[in-house]
C-alpha cells in the first residue's frame, strides 16, 4: 500500500461576503478534492481536544496519530527538534516571533513576513546583545525563531496571531518566571528600535520587526516511532518547522524543497515532484501547505481560495495520478488541521472536514469537499488521533 496525506493548513472557514456567502472551500475550484470526497469517504474530525489551545502543533500531532493529551509539551520544542538543536533537559524552549507592534497594538504577528536573511541577522544581534548564561537565541525561518532559557517556569503565554488588533501589553506572559520574559522582551524592543534593517523596511513600506514575542513554551517531548506503531515508513514535505520537528520526532524523513515558503506563493511544483518521488522509497508521504492558514490570519478570503485551487491542481492532481499507478493498493487523505476563519484571523477548535479515497473506501455521500457536506456525513471522529489508524488500517 501507498499512502498520501495533504494538509491545507487552516483551510476550513465560515461563509464570507467577499466570496458570495460561500466558504473558501465552497467557492474554490477543487475538482481533485471533490473527486476524493465523491469516490471515497467524507466526514469530520476534531483535532483539538477540549481545553487545549487550537494550534497547528496540537492539531497536527493529532493528525499524525498521537494524542495531544498524552504527548504534547509545547510548540517551541517541536521547532527545536526541526532545527536539530541540542537542548538540555532542564531548559525551557520558547517560540520567539518577530512581530510588529504599533502604538501598543499587535499589528502583525510576522513582521511583514520578514525574510529569513533579515530575521537571522536580527536574531544574531539579539544573541550578541542579550544572550547570557542560560539564555540563547536561535535563528529560524522568516519571523519564526527560538529562545531557550535555563530557569524554572510556570507561565501562561498567548500566540501573537491570537491578539491581532489588540493591545499587546494586555497579553504579556503571566505566572512564575513571567517577569524575566517581560524584561527580555522589553530589552529586545529597545534594541530593535534602532535596528538598520527596520529602517530599510519602513522606507520600503514594509512592516518592521519592532518586538520579539515569546510563547509556545515547553520541554522536549519523547514520541514513540511511527513505523514501530503502524508498520509504515513515512516522509514529510513542509516549509514549517513545527511539522518538520514532529516528523523527525516520530522517525519520518523530512524532505526539503527549495522555494517552499509556507505562503500562498510556495513552490507547489517542487513539493509535488518531491512527494511523487518519495513514494518510490516510502510507504507514506505527507505534504503540508501553510498558505491557507496565513491567508486566514490576514483575513484574506480570496487569497485562501487561490491557495486551495493551487493545492488542488499542483499537489493533489499529480499525487492522485502517481497513486493510481499502483492499481488498487493506495489511499489518499486530505484535511485541514484546524479552521482559521478569516473573520476571526485566528485558529478555532471546531471539527474540520476530511476525505479519504482509495482501497475499500466506498462513498456514502457524493457531494464535493466542503464543510457543510462533511457535516452531513455519517462519519465523525471526535478524537483526531484516531483518524490515522482508520486511514491506515480500516478494512
Amino acid at each position: 500500500m501507498k499512502y498520501a496525506i495533504i494538509i491545507p493548513d487552516g483551510a476550513a472557514d465560515e461563509p464570507l461576503e467577499e466570496l458570495g456567502g460561500k466558504t473558501p472551500l465552497e467557492a474554490a475550484r477543487t475538482p481533485n478534492m471533490d473527486w476524493i470526497a465523491k469516490h471515497g469517504r467524507i466526514g469530520t474530525v476534531r483535532n483539538i481536544p477540549a481545553d487545549m489551545a487550537p494550534g497547528s502543533d496540537v492539531a497536527i500531532l493529532s493528525v499524525l496519530g498521537y494524542s495531544p493529551v498524552e504527548f504534547y509539551t509545547g510548540r517551541a520544542p517541536l521547532e527545536a527538534a526541526a532545527q536539530g538543536l541540542t537542548v538540555p533537559p532542564e531548559a525551557w524552549i520558547f517560540r520567539c516571533n518577530l512581530v510588529t507592534i504599533i502604538d501598543g497594538v499587535m499589528e502583525d504577528h510576522s513582521a511583514g513576513h520578514i525574510t529569513t536573511e533579515e530575521g537571522g541577522e536580527i536574531l544574531r544581534k539579539l544573541q550578541a546583545a542579550l544572550g547570557e548564561i542560560g539564555v540563547h537565541f536561535y535563528p529560524g525561518v522568516s519571523y519564526r525563531h527560538l529562545t531557550t532559557i535555563d530557569a524554572d517556569f510556570d507561565v501562561q503565554t498567548i500566540p501573537p496571531h491570537d491578539i491581532l488588533g489588540r493591545k499587546a501589553d494586555d497579553h504579556l506572559p503571566t505566572g512564575r518566571g513571567a517577569e524575566r520574559l517581560r524584561k527580555l522582551m522589553a530589552a529586545a524592543e529597545t534594541l530593535l528600535a534602532g535596528e538598520e534593517i527596520n529602517a530599510v523596511r519602513r522606507e520600503l513600506g514594509e512592516n518592521p520587526a519592532t518586538n520579539i514575542w515569546l510563547w509556545g513554551q515547553g520541554k522536549m517531548p519523547q514520541l514513540p516511532g511511527f513505523e514501530e506503531r503502524f508498520g509504515v515508513r513515512g516522509a514529510a514535505i513542509t516549509a514549517v518547522d513545527l511539522v518538520r520537528g514532529l516528523s523527525r520526532l516520530i522517525g519520518w524523513d523530512v524532505i526539503d524543497v527549495p522555494g517552499a515558503t509556507g505562503l500562498v506563493d510556495t513552490n507547489y511544483e517542487g513539493k509535488a515532484a518531491a512527494a511523487v518521488e518519495a513514494l518510490d522509497t516510502h510507504d507514506l508521504v505527507l505534504v503540508h501547505l501553510e498558505g491557507p492558514d496565513e491567508a486566514g490570519h490576514n483575513a484574506d478570503g480570496k487569497a485562501k481560495l487561490v491557495g486551495l485551487e493551487r493545492i488542488d491542481e499542483k499537489i493533489i492532481a499529480p499525487l492522485l495520478e502517481r497513486l493510481q499507478a499502483e492499481g488498487d493498493e493506495w489511499r489518499i487523505l486530505v484535511l485541514p488541521d484546524h479552521p482559521t476563519p478569516c473573520r476571526l484571523r485566528t485558529h478555532t477548535s471546531e471539527a474540520v472536514p476530511f476525505a479519504i479515497a482509495g482501497k475499500r473506501m466506498e462513498h456514502v455521500l457524493t457531494g464535493s469537499f466542503t464543510e457543510a457536506n462533511a457535516r452531513q456525513s455519517d462519519l465523525h471522529i471526535d478524537a483526531g488521533a484516531n483518524l490515522m489508524e482508520f486511514f491506515l488500517t480500516v478494512r
